[in-house]
């Protein structure tokens, strides 16, 4: 992870946003962004990797983000936010022209598909090979040069 004076603000933001959460292994929820900006190579997508849930997550809002963090950190923000009813490869498809995002979203399925992670958490066979499909989609429609 790259330690700069804008990636450790944004460790402590995420840091406290995500403060009691746990991720499927009942772990506390802030190793995920770690474990993403810790496989960044720059500030602004270790930044990013920090606070790619905080506004989709927690009471944090983008409004918030942006008075602390430039425009290229929270434009990717806001592309890699889910908005719950919306439907997933249309939000896969819209992040997939922004490097920054695109970038961290893939850090993001790799982490999220991993069958040891899973497979530590309890989650059911067929529930993991549902999520394992959805997100081998995710990884294709952003590595391809057109969209799917």
């Amino acid at each position: 992870m790259v330690y700069t004076e804008m990636t450790v603000k944004a460790m402590r933001i995420a840091y406290d946003a995500h403060e009691g959460q746990t991720d499927h292994n009942g772990l506390p929820y802030i190793l995920h962004p770690v474990h993403l900006a810790e496989q960044m190579e720059d500030e602004l997508s270790c930044t990013v990797a920090l606070l790619h849930d905080v506004v989709e997550d927690t009471e944090v809002t983008l409004a918030d983000l942006e008075k602390e963090f430039p425009k290229e950190v929270t434009e990717a923000v806001a592309l890699l936010t889910h908005d719950k009813e919306g439907d997933y490869f249309e939000y896969i498809a819209a992040l997939k022209d922004h490097p920054l995002a695109r970038k961290v979203k893939m850090a993001d399925l790799a982490h999220n598909s991993d069958p040891s992670r899973a497979k530590a958490s309890g989650i059911p066979e067929e529930e993991y090979a549902g999520l394992k499909c959805r997100y081998e989609k995710a990884t294709l429609m952003l590595q391809s040069e057109s969209q799917l």
